[in-house]
C-alpha cells in the first residue's frame, strides 16, 4: 500500500511530499534531497535517519533534536542553525567540527545534590556561562572549561551515585574548545547555556527513545 509523507516546518508550512510503497520519513527525506528541495527549518524532530543520504541537503535551521543520525551521510549538508540533540555514537563527536559554526547542539552535564560531583559547581536554569579559561589541548582528557557530556556519558558516570539531575546544555559548533583524542563522551566548551533539568530516570527514559535501545 502507498503512503504519503509530509515534510513540514515546525509551524506547519509543507516542504515536501512524497508517496510510495513502504514510505518511510528516511525515503521521503532522500528523495527530497536528491532533488534539491528547500528544507529551511524542516520539523525532523525524532526522525529515524540511520545511513540517510543526506549528502549536499539544504537543512538550514531544521530541527533534528532526537533525531538518529548514525552513518547518516550529511557532507556537504547546510546546516547552519540547525538544532541537534548529542550524538548518540562517541565516534560523531570527532566530525561536530565539520559542521557550520552556528550549528545549535544540545548536549548534558549530571549534578549531585545540586552540584557538579568534579568541580562542585552549581548552575541554573534559563542562564548562559562563559568559562574565561579553558584548556583547549586535545591530549588532555579533563580539563579547565565548560565540561559537557553526551547522555549516555553521564547516566554511565552517575550509576553508582545518588540524588543525581541531569542539566540539558545548549551552545554552537563555534563554542568547542577541545575534543580530547581518547574522549569517552566528553569534551570542553567555552560557553553554554542550561535549557532545563531533568530526573535521571527521564534521562534514561529519553536515551531509550532516542536510540530505540531498551535496558
Amino acid at each position: 500500500m502507498k503512503t504519503k509523507i509530509e515534510i513540514k516546518t515546525f509551524g506547519g508550512s509543507l516542504l515536501f511530499s512524497f508517496e510510495t510503497e513502504e514510505n518511510t520519513i528516511k525515503k521521503t527525506l532522500e528523495k527530497a534531497v536528491s532533488g534539491g528541495a528547500n528544507l529551511w527549518d524542516a520539523n525532523l524532530r525524532g526522525a529515524y535517519l540511520w545511513g540517510a543520504n543526506l549528502r549536499g541537503a539544504n537543512l538550514r535551521g531544521a530541527d533534528l533534536w532526537g533525531a538518529n543520525l548514525r552513518d547518516a551521510d550529511l557532507r556537504g549538508a547546510d546546516l547552519r542553525g540547525a538544532k541537534f540533540n548529542e550524538p548518540i555514537f562517541i565516534a560523531d563527536l570527532y566530525s561536530l567540527k565539520l559542521l557550520p559554526k552556528t550549528t545549535v547542539l544540545r548536549f548534558w552535564k549530571y549534578i549531585q545534590n545540586g552540584k557538579t560531583p568534579y568541580q562542585n559547581a552549581t548552575y541554573k536554569v534559563g542562564k548562559t556561562y562563559t568559562f574565561k579559561k579553558c584548556d583547549t589541548d586535545e591530549n588532555s582528557e579533563c580539563g579547565e572549561g565548560g565540561n559537557v557530556a553526551t547522555l549516555g556519558w553521564c547516566l554511565r558516570d552517575s550509576i553508582r551515585k545518588e540524588k543525581i539531575e541531569l542539566l540539558e546544555l545548549e551552545f554552537k559548533v563555534s563554542d568547542i574548545v577541545a575534543i580530547p583524542y581518547y574522549t569517552d563522551g566528553k569534551f570542553r566548551v567555552k560557553k553554554f547555556k542550561v535549557l532545563r533539568k531533568i530526573s535521571r530516570k527521564d534521562g534514561v527514559k529519553l536515551l531509550q527513545k532516542v536510540t530505540g535501545i531498551k535496558s
